[in-house]
C-alpha cells in the first residue's frame, strides 16, 4: 500500500473515535499492552511525561516539547486529534513522522493488527511508541487521548505526571461530575511520580491529593506555586511577567490565548519537576521556545489569526469551559460586529455551550466533513431555540466565505465549535 492507501486501511479498518465516537473507546487497556508486547515494549526505552486533562493539555505538550527541544534534548511528542495530516500526531523534535515510516508500520504489523481488532487510537499509540524507542529520543511529551486510567497511552512509567485541569467533556464515557471525571483522570498518576496539576479546584482537589497519597508521589498545583502580573499583547505575542517562590520570568508567548496562561503555570511547575530528575534545563531554554512554540512543534488551531482583513480567529475549544475561554478572548479583542462560523459533534450534550454564545452575534452554521459531525439544520434550530440567529451552509468552507463576504471593516469572524471545524480551515 501507498501512504494513502495506508490511512484509508487505518480508517476503515479500524474504529476512530473521530469518526465513530464513544463506541471506539475500549475501556481497558488489553489492546494496548498486547501491542506493546508484540513490539517488544518500545514504551520502557525511552522517558517520558505523561499530560491529561480536559483542556489545555495540547498546548501544555506542545510547549514542554518546544522546551525540551531548545534544551538540546532530543524529543518525542505524541498527540491527538490531527488538523490536517495524520503524522502531526507524532513528531521528533518538531519533525512529523515520515510517510514511509507509517506505511512501513502498519505493513510490518498488519496481520496482528487485523488479529487483535484494535482499536485506530489503540494502533496510533503503538505506532508512535515504536517510532519514539527506535529514533532513540531522550524524553516523548505524551498526551492522553480521551480520560486517563483507561487512556491507551497509560502504560507508560512517565518521569512526571501532569493535569492540567477538570471540565465537563466526554461526560458519557467519563462520567456526569467532576467527582467521577477527576478520577478517571488521575489515573494517570503513578508511583513514586511527581504530579502536577494545573488548576487547583477545591471540589476536587482532594481527589487527586487522595491518589497522590496512596502512591506516594509528591503533588504541587500550579496555581498555588505562581503569579502574574497583567499581560499585554505586543508585536502579535502575550508578554507576561510571572513568578514563584524562587523563580521570576519575563515571557513573550506566541501562543497569545488568555488561556495559555494557566498552562505556563503548568508548564513551569513541570519543569522545575522534571529538573530535579535529572534534567537540565535552563531558564534561557524556557524563555526562547515559549516565544516560539508554533514554529519549533507546528501547532495550529489555539487563538490563530487568519485573517487580518477582515479579522478571522480560529480556535479548537470546544467544551463548556473551552467556549468561555473563547468567549473571554472574543471579549478582550477590539470589534465591531461579531461573526461566528460554528459546527458542533452530534454525540454531545451543545445545550450549555449554545446558552454560553452571545445573542448579539450573527450565526453562520455549518458541519465539519465527517461522520460524527452534528446535522447542521438541526444545530440551526437548537441555537434560533435559545435566540441566537444565523444561516445554515453545507460546509465549513461556504459558511467561512459568506461570513466574509459580509463582514466589513473592524469586525471579527470567530471559527470553531468544533476540533474539526477548525481542521477544515488553518
Amino acid at each position: 500500500m501507498n501512504y494513502q492507501q495506508t490511512l484509508d486501511y487505518l480508517y476503515a479498518q479500524l474504529p476512530m473515535f473521530t469518526r465513530v465516537g464513544a463506541i471506539a473507546f475500549k475501556k481497558d487497556l488489553t489492546n494496548t499492552i498486547k501491542f506493546c508486547t508484540h513490539l517488544n515494549n518500545p514504551e520502557k526505552k525511552f522517558k517520558t511525561i505523561h499530560v491529561g486533562g480536559t483542556n489545555g493539555k495540547g498546548s501544555t505538550s506542545h510547549m514542554l516539547a518546544a522546551i525540551f527541544q531548545k534544551a538540546g534534548y532530543k524529543t518525542g511528542l505524541y498527540t491527538s486529534p490531527h488538523l490536517k495530516d495524520f503524522r502531526e500526531r507524532i513528531k521528533i523534535n518538531g519533525e512529523m513522522m515520515a510517510e514511509i515510516e507509517v506505511i512501513d508500520f502498519v505493513s510490518e504489523n498488519k496481520r496482528f493488527i487485523e488479529e487483535i481488532e484494535p482499536s485506530f487510537f489503540e494502533a496510533t499509540v503503538a505506532m508512535a511508541f515504536q517510532h519514539f524507542a527506535k529514533h532513540k529520543v531522550d524524553i516523548a511529551i505524551i498526551e492522553v487521548g480521551l480520560g486517563g486510567r483507561l487512556d491507551s497511552t497509560n502504560v507508560i512509567s512517565p518521569e512526571v505526571s501532569v493535569i492540567t485541569n477538570i471540565g465537563y467533556d466526554h461526560m458519557n464515557m467519563l462520567g456526569n461530575t467532576l467527582t467521577e471525571i477527576a478520577g478517571e483522570k488521575a489515573g494517570i498518576i503513578k508511583p513514586n511520580t511527581p504530579v502536577i496539576i494545573g488548576e487547583y479546584q477545591e471540589e476536587i482537589a482532594s481527589i487527586f491529593q487522595n491518589k497522590a497519597l496512596e502512591n506516594e508521589s509528591e503533588i504541587t498545583f500550579a496555581t498555588n506555586e505562581w503569579c502574574y502580573n497583567e499581560s499585554q499583547i505586543v508585536n502579535d505575542k502575550r508578554q507576561i511577567s510571572i513568578h514563584g517562590k524562587t523563580k521570576k520570568y519575563n515571557l513573550t508567548l506566541d501562543l497569545t490565548g488568555t488561556y495559555q496562561i494557566k498552562n505556563v503555570k503548568t508548564v513551569l511547575s513541570a519543569i522545575e519537576a522534571i529538573n530535579k530528575k535529572g534534567f537540565h534545563i535552563s531558564d534561557i531554554a524556557i524563555l526562547s521556545a515559549l516565544s516560539e512554540v508554533k514554529k519549533l512543534t507546528g501547532l495550529m488551531g489555539r487563538w490563530q489569526t487568519l485573517e487580518s482583513s477582515p479579522l478571522v480567529i480560529c480556535d479548537t475549544g470546544h467544551n463548556e469551559d473551552g467556549i468561555k475561554e473563547v468567549l473571554h478572548n472574543i471579549g478582550i479583542t477590539p470589534h465591531h460586529k461579531l461573526l461566528m462560523v460554528i459546527g458542533m459533534v452530534k454525540d454531545k450534550d451543545i445545550t450549555k455551550i449554545l446558552k454560553a454564545l452571545p445573542k448579539a452575534a450573527t450565526y453562520y452554521f455549518c458541519a465539519p466533513n465527517l461522520e460524527r459531525a452534528k446535522d447542521v439544520e438541526e444545530l440551526q434550530q437548537e441555537a434560533l431555540a435559545l435566540s441566537l440567529n444565523g444561516k445554515a451552509y453545507p460546509t465549513v468552507k461556504d459558511a467561512l466565505e459568506a461570513a466574509k463576504k459580509d463582514a466589513k471593516d473592524g469586525d471579527l469572524i470567530f471559527v470553531g465549535g468544533s476540533t474539526f471545524v477548525v481542521a477544515e480551515v488553518v
